[in-house]
């Protein structure tokens, strides 16, 4: 009878912790199928309510064409400058000591806790025709609100952050020993990042890069404030599927929305990959 109960003691626990984990992923996949495929199926629902043929015809539209060139115009060019920046201000943070460095921490935080709608008045009133550089603007025919170069330089406020975020902790965790001794070895800074750091910082770079594209190319609030809304010129895909929503043409503005929406399947789908080649890869 004494050896009896350390034998059933065991099976109730476990037969516990399988209850325990079917609720809990019950639980999450009902949450994701009423906040996310619930959604999604509308979308492709609607986008496709009058046939397929209607759904390609949305797309011949030529402001719609217009504010797809222009997003992905806006992603190519911020990704690339916010993953620089993002390089930069975590090896620094990361790897050196300096005066100003949680100032720099903090600084790189703002954009999560400001309004992205604050942050498009912001670049306004600093370029507007009435803000503080408007009128040196004027003067030398250079405009910035009310066109692209304020709609990029909205969108690098927003998405900024992203790169740096997902590098800093991963950097501060794997500390300099590495880049350290290669210094001593001989080898030069760029030589020691090639080299040393970035195969070790690779896959949360590229993941980082993944959440700063996906961010830029949905970017709504700071971009609304700043673009005018100019009919083939500085419509963003969010903001041309606001346009035609307020017009009543739902099949149109749900196909550009099902765009943006396959974007971001496609932009998870890489994700999982990436997740998925570092694990098996083994760094």
């Amino acid at each position: 009878m004494a050896g009896a109960a350390p034998r059933t003691e065991p099976r109730r626990m476990s037969h516990s912790a399988r209850v325990v984990r079917v609720a809990l992923i019950g639980v999450s996949l009902a949450f994701l199928g009423l906040l996310l495929a619930a959604p999604l199926g509308a979308v492709l629902a609607q986008a496709l309510a009058k046939g397929w043929q209607a759904y390609v015809e949305s797309f011949a539209d030529p402001d719609t064409q217009a504010s797809i060139r222009l997003t992905l115009l806006t992603a190519a060019i911020v990704v690339p400058v916010n993953t620089v920046f993002g390089i930069c201000a975590s090896w620094a943070i990361a790897k050196f000591e300096f005066p100003g460095k949680s100032l720099l921490i903090t600084l790189i935080d703002l954009p999560f806790a400001v309004s992205p709608v604050i942050a498009g008045l912001v670049f306004v009133l600093l370029f507007g025709s009435q803000g503080w550089f408007g009128p040196w603007l004027q003067e030398r025919d250079v405009q910035v609100i009310f066109a692209v170069p304020g709609i990029v330089l909205a969108t690098l406020f927003i998405t900024f952050p992203y790169v740096a975020r997902e590098l800093i902790p991963l950097m501060q965790q794997q500390g300099s020993d590495e880049e350290e001794a290669a210094i001593t070895l001989g080898a030069s800074a760029w030589v020691t990042f090639l080299r040393v750091t970035l195969p070790k910082i690779r896959w949360g770079l590229l993941y980082g890069i993944i959440l700063c594209n996906a961010r830029a190319m949905g970017e709504f609030g700071a971009v609304s404030v700043v673009s005018g809304h100019i009919r083939g010129l500085t419509n963003t895909m969010p903001l041309q599927v606001e346009i035609l929503y307020n017009e009543y043409n739902f099949v149109a503005a749900f196909a550009v929305a099902s765009m943006l929406a396959v974007l971001a399947i496609l932009t998870l789908v890489l994700k999982t990959v990436v997740e998925w080649r570092s694990g098996r890869g083994g760094g």
